[in-house]
C-alpha cells in the first residue's frame, strides 16, 4: 500500500479521515499538551467535546477534576483551566481529569472511530512519528485551529511529524501538506511566538503555560492514543518503567466505557 501523510486543520475536517486513516490530533496551545502531560504523570484523562458533556462524564468518575475552557474562558464550576503547567505541578494524580477546550477536544471527539487516534504536541512529536511509521500507512495530522486559523504552533508540530514520515518514505498527500512541511520543518518551537494563541496567553497573564510548552520539547518518548474515550499511553519499547508498565498492562483490559454525550 502507498504510504502517505496529509496535514489538515479544524475539528470539522476530521470526518474526511475516519475511514482508512490514522488521525493525529494536534492542539499545542493547549489541549493536547495538557492531556499528554496529565497521562504522562500517571493521571487518567477523558477529553470531552462540550461543557455539558464534561459534567455528564464527570458524574461517572470518582472525585474527578473538571478542567478546560471555552472561547478562552474557564467555565463556571470547573476546577482548573486548560493548563498544562497547572496539571503538571498538581500532586493529586489519583483524580481523573475531564478536559474540554474550544477546539482541541472537539477535534478528538470528531475523530473518534477512525483507524487509530493519537495525540501529539511539542513534547512527544518524535515518538509519535516513529510509532506511526511502524503501524499506519495512511496518516492524517490535524491541527485543532482556533477562530478559523491554523495556528503557527500547530503547523510547526504537524510539520515536524510529517517531515519525519516523509523521510521514511511517505508521500505528501497534497500541495498544502508539502507547503506546511517546507515552511516549518526546521523551525524552532519559539517560532510560534507570532501566534494569536501566544498573544492570548500574554494578554491574560498565562505565561506559565507558554513557558512550560516552550521548555518541554521532545522530552517524552511516549505515544498517547484515545481508546474508549480515554487518553492512554501506548507501549512502544522494551524496558518500560514501572508507571509505564502499569499503563501498558491495562491497555488490554480497558475500564468500562464512559459514555460522552455531545
Amino acid at each position: 500500500m502507498r504510504r502517505s501523510v496529509v496535514i489538515d486543520c479544524s475539528p470539522e475536517n476530521a470526518h474526511r479521515y475516519r475511514s482508512g486513516w490514522a488521525i493525529v490530533a494536534v492542539d499545542v496551545i493547549r489541549a493536547t499538551t495538557t492531556a499528554v502531560t496529565a497521562v504522562a504523570n500517571g493521571r487518567r484523562c477523558f477529553p470531552a467535546p462540550t461543557v455539558e458533556a464534561a459534567f455528564s462524564l464527570a458524574k461517572h468518575l470518582e472525585n474527578p477534576l473538571v478542567a478546560g475552557e471555552t472561547s478562552g474562558k474557564m467555565p463556571r464550576d470547573f476546577d482548573l483551566n486548560n493548563s498544562p503547567a497547572d496539571v503538571a505541578f498538581r500532586t493529586d494524580v489519583h483524580r481523573p481529569l475531564v478536559l474540554v477546550s474550544s477546539s482541541g477536544t472537539k477535534l478528538i471527539h470528531n475523530a473518534s472511530g477512525c483507524k487509530g487516534l493519537y495525540l501529539a504536541c511539542f513534547r512527544n512529536y518524535s515518538a509519535v512519528a516513529s510509532y506511526l511509521a511502524e503501524h499506519h500507512p495512511r496518516v492524517a495530522i490535524i491541527g485543532a485551529g482556533s477562530r478559523g486559523e491554523f495556528r503557527e504552533e500547530d503547523q510547526i508540530c504537524c510539520a515536524w511529524i510529517a517531515a519525519q514520515l516523509i523521510n521514511q518514505g511517505y508521500a505528501a498527500e497534497d500541495q498544502n501538506t508539502a507547503t506546511v512541511v517546507r515552511r516549518w520543518t526546521h523551525a524552532p518551537a519559539k517560532a510560534c511566538l507570532c501566534s494569536h494563541s501566544v498573544d492570548y496567553l500574554l494578554r491574560t497573564g498565562q505565561l506559565a503555560d507558554l513557558d512550560y510548552i516552550l521548555s518541554h520539547v521532545d522530552d517524552l518518548d511516549a505515544v498517547f492514543a484515545v481508546r474508549d474515550g480515554e487518553v492512554v499511553m501506548v507501549p512502544t519499547v522494551d524496558g518500560l518503567d514501572a508507571e509505564q508498565a502499569a499503563t501498558a498492562a491495562r491497555l488490554g483490559e480497558f475500564p468500562a466505557t464512559v459514555a460522552v454525550e455531545a
